[in-house]
């Protein structure tokens, strides 16, 4: 247990010192490119849209950390002949490898449990801030449990948009609700449709109802039943779904609630369900390429040649990364189910690495 221990503290050390570097890299690269992109702006905005950017820049380069982890701890672990002791001691070399894997699965777990919503969040609030920065406004559209809203604006006013659901590329919209508004905020008109469809430029809304809300009418006796309505919109298909926003930018906690908002809205979230099994995968593909890298570099460093396994492990670790992307698109074109996608390349990644092991150590 204290040899366990031991090798536990060493690669949570190592582990935190790379990912330090990491931080430090990464945050001055982002100043440097965020000052390219604003230069107008003072350095304190600067700095608060990089501390906004460095959790999700390094949550992505994990996996990195993870593999030249691995890699550095067994590298010192050889050249300081302790591996050789440790198998002279009679324990096997796969013994030595528990505490580095209950460490990556407790760092899996930390990073999806809390770092997650942190990073959600963060991402979030960087986006939006970029595009006030850069005059793209906020979101047009939000998901709600009784559907979906949209906002579009003119130098008329506002119009809030409101619909029972959706078709999945957002063309068409049922059961609406158009609420407009004069540029001081007073109600204009209310109009109701059974659909109303986008097209360039426009909205076109067919068996409507319109009611008169200026002050001193009566709406209702006003009120005007109609075959067909165009109102024009600024609005496009691409900018509606840009507004649905990545799933980044949604705590993992709080993905199960959107996604059954998304399906029940008539959108497709097979994207938002990809990348939810994904981060629940995480933990068990960080385990596989800490046995990966463990499988070229725990070996004692007289008997390999040290440049070209750290190589192995690290292309190798790479290549399975850029697997688990593969599979991602896949699984959000819907060219394969969703678990396949998510759990598949995590899987075979544990078990190429046992094998490279077993055969390392035994064959």
């Amino acid at each position: 247990m204290t040899l366990h221990f031991y090798f536990a503290r060493k690669f949570f050390w190592t582990f935190a010192l790379i990912m330090l570097v990491f931080v430090i890299i990464l945050a001055l690269v982002d100043i440097a490119d965020e000052v390219q992109d604003f230069p107008e702006l003072p350095f304190t905005a600067i700095l608060e849209i990089v501390l906004l950017n460095m959790p999700s820049a390094n949550y992505e380069i994990l996996p990195l950390v993870m593999i030249l982890s691995t890699v550095a701890l067994f590298l010192r672990l050889s050249r300081s002949s302790e591996l050789v002791v440790v198998r002279a001691a009679g324990r096997s070399g796969l013994g030595g490898l528990v505490a580095p894997i209950v460490v990556a699965g407790l760092i899996g777990l930390v990073t999806i449990t809390v770092l997650n919503p942190l990073v959600a969040a963060s991402s979030k609030r960087y986006n939006d801030l970029i595009n006030g920065y850069r005059g793209g406004g906020s979101n047009v559209l939000a998901i709600a449990s009784e559907g979906l809203w949209l906002r579009q604006g003119s130098p008329e006013g506002q119009t809030v948009i409101h619909a029972v659901r959706a078709s999945a590329d957002v063309s068409v919209l049922f059961t609406t609700t158009f609420m407009s508004f004069a540029p001081d905020g007073t109600p204009t008109t209310r109009t109701t449709a059974e659909t109303a469809e986008l097209l360039d430029g426009e909205w076109v809304l067919k068996n409507v109802k319109q009611w008169d809300l200026t002050a001193g009418t009566n709406p209702e006796a006003s009120a005007q039943v109609l075959d067909q309505l165009s109102v024009p919109s600024a609005l496009t298909q691409d900018r509606i779904i840009d507004s649905f926003g990545k799933p980044e930018f949604i705590s993992l906690w709080d993905l199960p609630k959107f996604i059954n908002q998304l399906e029940q809205a008539g959108f497709s979230a097979r994207r938002y369900a990809v990348w939810y099994q994904l981060e629940l995968s995480r933990p068990l593909f960080l385990v596989a390429l800490v046995l990966i890298a463990a499988a070229f570099t725990m070996r004692h460093a007289r008997l390999s040649n040290t440049s070209l396994s750290v190589m192995s492990a690290i292309m190798l670790g790479f290549g399975l990364y850029y697997i688990r992307n593969f599979a991602q698109i896949l699984g959000e074109s819907g060219q394969i189910p969703i678990i396949l996608a998510a759990w598949a390349p995590p899987v075979a990644s544990l078990f190429l690495a046992l094998g490279i092991l077993l055969h390392m150590e035994d064959g």
